[in-house]
């Protein structure tokens, strides 16, 4: 029963970090507004040749996170989900701030959702066949907290 009081806390204490810090928040807005400096600047230096130029990179880098994502949702889809080959080497990969597509990425597999649908934190678990598990809490799309549980012997 402590150990739930333990997860719980850690889960509370993510969520402040995550609200404190403002990383995500920043990323989100840092990115779009570079973009546009970076437009800004084409037309300024380079007039529309530049512009092109710099709105075509822009176009680039995101079809190629788009095709990422659709590589990885295509791979997670041959999969059960929530399965994952060794919980425990799953377990030593994880790193805290880790997005939940590079997890899915890592597992090749849909992680299990255990937290109410749009539900924050989210918390998905994956299972092995020795019935090893690795909870994940997710706050804000980025890894806050993860646990291994293997069965006694």
């Amino acid at each position: 029963m402590q150990e739930n009081g333990f997860f719980e806390e850690a889960i509370d204490s993510a969520q402040r970090r995550s609200c404190e810090n403002g990383a995500m928040n920043f990323q989100k807005i840092f990115v779009p507004v570079a973009g546009i400096a970076a437009v800004v600047l084409a037309y300024r230096f380079y007039g529309w040749a530049g512009v092109t130029i710099v709105v075509s990179g822009l176009v680039m880098w995101l079809l190629l996170h788009f095709s990422r994502m659709m590589q990885v949702l295509k791979r997670a889809a041959d999969r059960p989900i929530g399965y994952v080959d060794s919980a425990v080497m799953l377990n030593a990969k994880l790193l805290p701030g880790m997005t939940l597509l590079h997890v899915v990425a890592m597992t090749r597999a849909l992680g299990e959702l255990k937290s109410a649908k749009g539900a924050q934190p989210e918390v998905f678990r994956w299972t092995d066949a020795t019935q090893s598990h690795v909870t994940c809490t997710f706050v804000g799309g980025k890894l806050a907290h993860h646990e291994l549980w293997r069965p006694s012997p």
